[in-house]
């Protein structure tokens, strides 16, 4: 019976044989609007290997597409790059259809699928050998989990590069030159802003690591998106750029209120950014999410954010974005914080003691204007625009 599900091949010796998940939108509190794959792959040497399995509900899908290559009982080795249950999920149903002589992981990894599914996995060394080729190891400790490595399968070519270089993307194609151009970067630039951005110190000593480890990549396969079989340069290049976090001629302004006081000075002070030649994205609470203020902070070098006092707290949705985004730890970036109260006042307070825990310079005083903002506030918001437009744009300049 022919399958519905189907294997594609990626190498001479390797083939994709993931799922796709079209309707997924959250992310373990990322929104990932176009939906993604879990991506594992199956490389076809003297020992038949499985390299990563997919997200528990997908094991059917995945072993249907094993079949189409090969009886899935004749795989003698399951390799787990990395425990996340997006990535492990599904191993426990591959193994019992599967019962391979052994699996593999990482010390770390080894101790986490234990703990998952009380599997028994056989620490890697420095590489394994399959038979005609050998899949080498590629310690990624902390990108973004401490059991992370990537595999290098060297009689193809192919680099399996786990969490990195991937996005949150679902389709029809396996190959990311067969996406468009502004929709593929926009998702990588995202992903990397809400998975990997707090490890960009680990991702250029990576970047720099590469060249010596002498690696003849012709295709990189990671675990979430499309793969790559060309323009690696440019792609080592994005993330280069992206784990640098240099100052971007961008101020994102986020914001929620409830009376729109803080929304007027929101809007003041995006004017004051906009009028001294820098763009600017305002960015309401009420209608957007974390992910996307994630995005927009990693995007920008001015970070402005604006909340009221609620019960004597900083409005709720203002500490839920604050403690996602304090995670992700931004570098490089000019903060204002700024709010409106009725009597209390600890909203704006709050954003600017969450931006010096950060680490981020306020060059201008907190702003916060009690019950709605008198003509002087609206000025002194626009001028603080002004003024932080301005000495972003030396700092670019240097």
């Amino acid at each position: 019976m022919k399958s519905f599900y189907n294997a594609e091949q990626v190498s001479a010796h390797v083939w994709w044989v993931g799922a796709v998940d079209w309707h997924v939108r959250n992310f373990h509190g990322y929104r990932t609007g176009r939906g993604s794959t879990y991506n594992a792959f199956l490389i076809v040497d003297d020992k038949i290997t499985l390299v990563d399995t997919v997200k528990a509900g997908f094991e059917s899908e995945m072993l249907e597409r094993i079949s189409t290559v090969v009886d899935p009982a004749k795989i003698d080795y399951i390799v787990s790059l990395h425990a996340e249950p997006d990535h492990s999920g599904g191993l426990p149903a591959a193994m019992a259809a599967i019962k391979p002589e052994k699996v593999f992981a990482s010390a770390v990894g080894g101790k986490t699928l234990k703990a998952y599914y009380g599997i028994d996995a056989v620490p890697v060394q420095n590489s394994l050998a399959l038979g005609q080729g050998t899949l080498t190891f590629v310690d990624t400790k902390m990108l973004h989990w401490p059991d992370s490595m990537m595999g290098f399968y060297d009689r193809d070519g192919v680099l399996f590069s786990q969490d990195a270089f991937g996005m949150h993307l679902a389709g029809s194609k396996l190959w990311a030159d067969e996406y468009d151009e502004s929709v593929r970067d926009s998702e990588m630039v995202k992903y990397f802003a809400n998975i990997i951005n707090n490890y960009s110190p680990r991702v250029l000593a990576l970047l720099d690591a590469f060249p010596g480890l002498d690696l003849d990549v012709k295709v990189i396969a990671p675990d979430h998106g499309p793969l790559y079989r060309r323009d690696f340069e440019r792609i080592f290049r994005m993330y280069r750029e992206l784990a640098e976090q240099k100052p971007q001629l961008r101020a994102a302004v986020v914001f929620c209120t409830m009376w729109h006081a803080t929304e007027q000075l929101a809007r003041a002070f995006a004017d004051g950014v906009r009028a001294a030649g820098v763009e600017v994205d305002l960015i309401d609470l009420a209608v957007s999410e974390r992910s996307e203020v994630m995005t927009a902070v990693a995007s920008s070098g001015i970070v402005a954010f604006g909340a009221p006092t609620m019960n004597n707290q900083v409005y709720p949705a203002m500490a839920d974005v604050l403690t996602y985004v304090r995670g992700l730890k931004p570098r490089n970036k000019l903060g204002f914080a700024f709010g409106s109260c009725g009597w209390s006042g600890e909203g704006a307070k709050f954003i600017a003691s969450e931006f010096e825990a950060m680490g981020m310079e306020q060059p201008c005083p907190m702003l916060q204007s009690r019950y709605k903002p008198s003509r002087e506030e609206l000025n002194a918001a626009f001028a603080a625009g002004g003024a932080l437009a301005e000495s972003l744009k030396e700092r670019v300049a240097r």
